[in-house]
């Protein structure tokens, strides 16, 4: 099924029952939340195995970030096989490889840069799977209810890391770091299972030309030329390169701003255990925001209030110039998540703007380009504290996540949605109007 955007259904408000009444969705929609706690639990894991092997916080902080880095260059390299092969094999290989990896950590003691090479050399291929999974719940879902997808993924993808999180810490102190791994192993393992089991088996789509590039091109070196090639034709698209940049930015400047909320609670002499508190608020923010935006408003409202929630999303982080108390900087945390939600305004937009042969490749590129700013985010701004303080860093951040929301304001005409032509157009002719 391809997405329609027809004006009566892209104006028409969904609702979430109806968003998990297909079946698709539902376990790929289950399957991911049950990742999304595995991830939390191996990548807090993994950094505490490697602090306690070495003692270096540096090792520490490098194990916690091994796995987004890479993801950028993998959906560069690899991104086009989300639209090449079956959907169904892709996904199932994904978490069985990332299972994998992680009962390899639990059981083999290898050196730690050994074992950082591996973690980074199976996150490039994490956006060709998460690509293929993007393309089925895009093929799913029509109209508004597509976005109430991407909410509910939200407000899952929030909650499951919150539990990864609290599951992280209890497994540790229970089982020992190795076999806390081989716990999230076991999850991974299980999605994979479950999507081969459930999930039917689907052709991958049948591709003439990529914007001239051959689909047919075979071998290793004919998907990492075809990658490259279609990445670069998605990115000199006007359109879609903004509509990614403001997805990119806010979250990737919030990141960092989140990365030192453990160093700003140390030297506000916080009582212990109140990081993990703040830490906390800004995903139960992002969980309240996702399900207010999505479950209350109109499909246009949203797109409107894309700016207003871009600043949301900054603004507070400003205060934390003042160096509040506990207190007060949770509450800037918990409101700075509320601004999160400014993303399913520009969801309808980026998959009207997508060719539906390139979709695979789009959201991996989407989701590894965002992961891996991410990863960047907190060393940018780690070097910005060592000069200007924790709380001038984490201030900078908001600052810089207001002036994105007057970027977008310049260009971001929200309109009623318009038959697609990019849906059924390949992407050489689907990139010639933007």
């Amino acid at each position: 099924m391809t997405p329609s955007a027809e004006p009566a259904q892209g104006n028409h408000r969904a609702t979430y029952r109806d968003v998990l009444a297909e079946p698709r969705f539902r376990l790929l929609f289950s399957t991911r939340a049950v990742s999304i706690t595995a991830d939390a639990l191996r990548i807090t894991t993994f950094s505490v195995l490697v602090f306690s092997s070495t003692g270096s916080a540096l090792l520490s902080a490098v194990a916690f970030g091994i796995g987004f880095i890479p993801q950028l260059l993998g959906s560069l390299l690899l991104g086009s096989l989300a639209d090449r092969l079956p959907p169904r094999a892709l996904i199932t290989g994904g978490y069985a490889s990332t299972g994998a990896t992680a009962l390899l950590l639990a059981l083999v003691r290898m050196p730690v840069a050994a074992s950082l090479g591996v973690v980074a050399l199976v996150s490039l291929a994490s956006p060709v799977f998460h690509g293929a999974s993007s393309r089925l719940v895009a093929q799913s879902l029509e109209g508004d209810a597509y976005v109430l997808g991407r909410s509910l993924n939200n407000i899952a993808g929030a909650g499951a890391q919150l539990f990864g999180l609290a599951l992280g810490g209890t497994a540790v102190a229970a089982l020992g770091p190795r076999r806390a791994l081989a716990v999230s192993a076991v999850l991974y393992l299980g999605c994979a299972l479950a999507i081969r089991i459930r999930l039917p088996r689907l052709p991958q789509l049948q591709l003439g030309t990529f914007g001239g590039i051959p689909s047919s091109a075979g071998g290793d070196n004919g998907a990492i030329r075809a990658s490259v090639q279609s990445a670069g034709l998605l990115l000199r698209g006007r359109t879609v390169r903004r509509l990614m940049l403001a997805q990119w930015l806010p979250v990737a400047f919030v990141a960092g701003a989140e990365g030192l909320i453990v160093a700003y609670a140390g030297e506000r002499h916080f009582a212990p255990g109140w990081y993990a508190v703040q830490m906390g608020c800004l995903p139960v923010g992002m969980l309240v925001g996702d399900l207010l935006v999505g479950r209350l408003l109109q499909p246009p409202t949203r797109e409107r209030l894309v700016v207003p929630l871009v600043a949301l999303a900054g603004l507070p982080l400003i205060g934390f110039a003042a160096e509040p108390g506990v207190g007060v900087s949770s509450c800037l945390l918990l409101v700075s998540g509320l601004g999160y939600a400014y993303g399913l305004g520009l969801q309808r937009p980026f998959l009207d703007a997508l060719p539906q042969d390139g979709q695979g490749q789009a959201f991996g590129l989407l989701g590894s380009g965002s992961m891996t700013l991410q990863g960047f985010g907190p060393v940018c701004l780690g070097l910005a504290a060592a000069g200007i303080g924790t709380g001038g860093a984490i201030a900078l951040a908001g600052g810089a996540v207001a002036l994105t929301a007057g970027w977008i304001l310049t260009w971001h005409l929200p309109t009623p949605p318009a038959p697609s032509r990019t849906n059924e157009r390949g992407l050489g002719g689907g990139l010639e109007h933007l």
